[in-house]
């Protein structure tokens, strides 16, 4: 009998044990989960912070084309800062103009070029909204790539996200350059100015994280047209009009009879981390 009742003490006294190795195991357990979700939550936040950061990085870069742009030899440079983003340079725009004359009354070719674009790129797996997302943030308005009037700016920016692209998944903040056509008139004779900035990669050594542009040339042409249209197509595969989602792909104006056409071309050299 004695030896029965000690068997059950022992019994009785290895139970607490067993309880707190299951208690403290299930605490461990939640505790890991706790902090995983935590790290995953920071990650998310600061990924989110900084994408919202590029968009206003993009916004003052858009303002700054339209400084250099049509000053030869002068230079800007724009700095940003990201842990997980980062900013490339795609050749991803052709704009082609046609214009009608008194002579012709056919549109002939006046003027072609391809321009780049610049991407803030974003990783999905730190930041995403969604496949086909598409803010547009500056201007307000989507006129395409024809912008009508002397405020108009000379770039277009917003947030995309199209995934199963060559260079890889991301969610991206894009300046893209955009025709500004302006009207006026001088004495007896309308004018119609168009002005484009073309954009072209130049030194990439990737120092620093910064955007520096330079104005390389600007060239002015001219004819007296009586009809105008802009085409834009897309030498890269993936950036298509999925990407940049214009409402049309050719613009059209008529004109007066006499109205004269001066398309002013601004090259824009764009180095990636020039500066250290």
């Amino acid at each position: 009998m004695g030896l029965r009742r000690i068997g059950r003490r022992r019994d009785k006294a290895v139970s607490p044990a067993i309880s707190t190795v299951i208690v403290t195991g299930m605490i461990v357990g939640l505790v890991t989960i706790a902090l995983s979700f935590a790290g995953n939550f920071l990650v998310l936040r600061i990924a989110e912070s900084e994408f919202n950061s590029a968009k206003q990085f993009m916004r003052t870069f858009a303002l700054q084309i339209d400084n250099v742009a049509w000053s030869i030899g002068r230079t800007e440079t724009a700095r940003y800062s990201s842990r997980y983003g980062h900013v490339t340079f795609e050749t991803a725009l052709n704009y082609t103009i046609y214009v009608k004359t008194n002579a012709t009354q056919q549109y002939e070719l006046f003027y072609t070029s391809t321009t780049g674009i610049l991407c803030f790129n974003m990783p999905i797996t730190y930041y995403s909204v969604g496949d086909n997302y598409f803010d547009l943030l500056y201007p307000s308005f989507n006129s395409g790539f024809l912008l009508d009037g002397a405020s108009a700016p000379n770039a277009k920016v917003f947030a995309v996200e199209k995934l199963s692209m060559a260079d890889g998944s991301f969610i991206r903040v894009v300046v893209m350059p955009a025709v500004r056509m302006v009207n006026l008139t001088i004495g007896d004779t309308n004018y119609v100015r168009l002005y484009l900035p073309i954009l072209s990669v130049g030194e990439t050594p990737k120092r620093s994280q910064s955007v520096t542009m330079t104005g390389d040339s600007i060239s002015k042409l001219g004819e007296s047209i009586t009809a105008l249209k802009v085409e834009v197509s897309f030498p890269e595969e993936d950036f298509d009009n999925f990407f940049f989602n214009f409402p049309q792909l050719e613009e059209q104006v008529s004109f007066t009879t006499g109205t004269v056409l001066e398309l002013y071309v601004g090259e824009v050299d764009v180095g990636l981390g020039v500066h250290a």
